[in-house]
């Protein structure tokens, strides 16, 4: 089968034509990030009247770049929630408007599933259970992921995700964005444990970031001096440091206390370098096997989604063209 996925659930205009589930013939992404960068954010009302003027574009260069027409393809998967909800109208309602023009099948996927789901574009590819962590700008979440469909939160952020602590992190330090990009960048000539920011919420697996940016504004606020430019990368290294230990740590216990030696890492953040190389060490002294999507499919991308639609057409799944976007949809 094959299928036309979209995905528009925040500044990412992205299409991809994905072959049964498990072969990616293309992937196109218009990324808004210059437009956003200027105003440190995600200004929702900009980022749907991008997604207007790229929306078709993206999704003829998908076909283009698949080689196939509209005819070759059998069915529509779109990113229904969670998300922007003005965003996600803009690429729900184009997936609709042409499955009804072309007469196949349309469904509504949950953009988190797409992430998880994301693992199964590569070669090497887990079993049915294993541990997913989801971390992203808006969400941090560990799922126990017994097949398409079935899961079960094991925790979650209890205010800020990870994403979100990076990127508030750069705002503070003006340092760009999109911030954990910059960190990411500047933390690899910096020493991790130049300064002992706090670990939340020790004992669960349950994840809190809000401290530790209090943390870092209290840093801030008790110098005497402003930051220089050679201190810089101890700051970033050591705040990056905060996050990627509780993020590893708590999920692997997650997977030890399930009994589940496979975990899997996906959305943007798990394009972090010390988070996939702190996982991979991890995960080897734990016994824990560690599958990580290759950065372009950890952030948003319409190939994750077509994976999803993909499982839900071969079952039956069908979506009426009255099918609504949703701001928020927990996963299980």
């Amino acid at each position: 089968m094959l299928v036309l996925g979209i995905e528009s659930s925040c500044d990412e205009t992205a299409a991809a034509v994905v072959s049964d589930g498990s072969e990616m013939l293309s992937n196109v992404i218009a990324s808004q990030i210059a437009i956003h960068g200027r105003y440190g954010g995600v200004v929702p009302e900009i980022a749907s009247r991008k997604h207007m003027e790229a929306i078709i574009p993206a999704a003829q260069q998908a076909l283009d770049n698949a080689g196939v027409s509209m005819s070759d393809i059998e069915g529509i998967a779109a990113t229904k929630g969670p998300g922007l909800v003005g965003s996600l109208l803009v690429g729900l309602s184009a997936a609709k408007a042409m499955a009804f023009a072309a007469d196949i099948p349309f469904v509504g996927v949950n953009h988190i599933e797409g992430h998880i789901a994301a693992i199964f574009l590569t070669e090497n590819k887990p079993d049915f259970p294993f541990i997913a962590l989801v971390v992203s700008g808006g969400h941090t979440h560990i799922y126990l992921v017994r097949g398409f469909g079935d899961f079960q939160i094991l925790g979650q952020t209890r205010d800020d995700a990870a994403g979100e602590a990076f990127d508030k992190a750069a705002r503070m330090l003006d340092l760009g964005y999109p911030g954990g990009v910059v960190i990411d960048r500047l933390a690899k000539e910096g020493n991790p444990s130049a300064i002992p920011f706090p670990r939340a919420m020790k004992g669960s697996v349950d994840f809190s970031f809000s401290g530790l940016k209090t943390s870092l504004l209290n840093y801030m606020k008790g110098r005497e001096k402003p930051i220089t430019t050679g201190e810089m990368p101890d700051l970033v290294a050591s705040y990056q440091e905060a996050i990627v230990d509780v993020l590893v740590d708590k999920t692997l216990t997650a997977a030890e206390d399930a009994s589940v030696p496979r975990v899997v890492v996906c959305g943007g953040v798990a394009s972090n370098g010390r988070l996939r190389e702190r996982f991979l060490e991890g995960g080897k002294r734990a016994g824990i096997e560690i599958f990580v999507p290759p950065p372009v499919l950890c952030t948003d991308n319409a190939a994750m989604i077509a994976v999803v639609g993909n499982n839900l057409l071969c079952n039956g799944r069908r979506d009426g063209l009255d099918l609504n976007a949703v701001s928020r949809w927990p996963l299980d």
